[in-house]
């Protein structure tokens, strides 16, 4: 009896292989890909005017249970903004998500490093943008840590918390830990201090922006926006949730080598500027800790939006705004 409760427990905590897209069982490949130094492969869409005729250059890291194709501030960006700034933007799947390999070896450092080698290889310049939503929002933190010599601006649209970051106050982070739903609380806390349970407890975990128990009123009017997903969503996690999703949550809430409260100021002389953007109603993203990491970083020129949810970047105007801003190095008025 012992020894088939303890199968039964190396299955259940276990997670299936992932499906390589482009191997024998795999999804195939439909989309443009860079070879990593380590031969991985990463799935890239390009979006706007044609690189060559570019002012500025963004790449765009997206979200928790997102792709290439969810790249909210290209899609929704305006033909006018796009065209008389001359803007160029590249999206890609992380790794896992999509058509770009998994990475069993990641790490808070490697997908900055990622993110490096794809502007060198698509020739993006000796200094890029990088803008990300949610959890991709977070990535952004590792960009200013590890490459910020490589940056001409950066922009963190609700940028997801780790709970357990050095610097953050244990009595803020308690009263926010606190207000998350159970399931929440335990799935993330299982993936910090039990990353191998990750897989057992993430089934049990409502962990999504798309949950009813994380969207805002704002969210709910907002939600409509994303129809089209239904034409790649099976895209999204075609390869196995455990390096996509759960593999974002292993890291994202995982022990990290610095503290994003730490970070200096990677524009001292004002060659370009940092954004925090941040919704006071968004669920999944509480606003308190946000407004104390801007307090901590007084170089990041922070905008909160009134009334605003996790999914504010879809509001009408927003993208215009968050890429106005960031390249001008000047508030945008919204």
């Amino acid at each position: 009896m012992c020894g088939g409760f303890l199968a039964w427990a190396f299955l259940a905590i276990r997670p299936p292989p992932p499906k390589i897209c482009g191997s024998a069982d795999g999804p195939p490949i439909t989309a443009p890909r860079i070879k990593l130094r380590d031969g991985r492969h990463l799935a890239y869409k390009e979006h706007g005017v044609p690189k060559d005729e570019a002012k500025h250059k963004i790449i765009y890291v997206h979200g928790f249970d997102n792709c290439r194709h969810d790249a909210v501030v290209a899609n929704t960006l305006s033909p006018e903004i796009t065209e008389s700034l001359g803007v160029y933007i590249v999206s890609f799947d992380r790794p896992g998500y999509g058509e770009s390999d998994p990475d069993p070896n990641r790490t808070v450092k490697s997908l900055a490093l990622d993110i490096e080698e794809l502007a060198d290889q698509l020739q993006l310049g000796t200094r890029f943008y990088v803008i990300g939503f949610s959890m991709g929002g977070q990535v952004i933190w590792s960009c200013l840590k590890y490459i910020p010599h490589r940056l001409a601006g950066a922009a963190l649209l609700a940028p997801v918390i780790n709970y357990w970051w050095p610097g953050l106050p244990a009595n803020l982070t308690k009263e926010v830990y606190s207000q998350k739903n159970l399931k929440d609380q335990w799935a993330f806390r299982a993936s910090h201090y039990f990353p191998w349970l990750t897989y057992l407890w993430f089934h049990a975990s409502s962990t999504s922006a798309r949950s009813p128990d994380n969207l805002s009123r704002q969210d709910l009017e907002l939600i409509s926006k994303m129809a089209d997903r239904t034409n790649y969503v099976a895209q999204v996690r075609q390869q196995g949730e455990h390096e996509s999703l759960h593999r974002d949550i292993i890291i994202g809430m995982g022990k990290w080598e610095f503290s994003p409260t730490d970070l200096e100021n990677p524009f001292p002389n004002n060659e370009g500027s940092v954004h925090l953007w941040q919704g006071d109603e968004d669920v999944p993203v509480p606003v308190k800790l946000q407004r104390y990491i801007a307090q901590k970083l007084p170089w990041i020129q922070y905008h909160e939006i009134p009334g605003a949810g996790h999914l504010f970047p879809l509001a009408d105007g927003m993208s215009d705004a968050i890429v106005k801003s960031l390249i001008s190095g000047n508030e945008a008025s919204i």
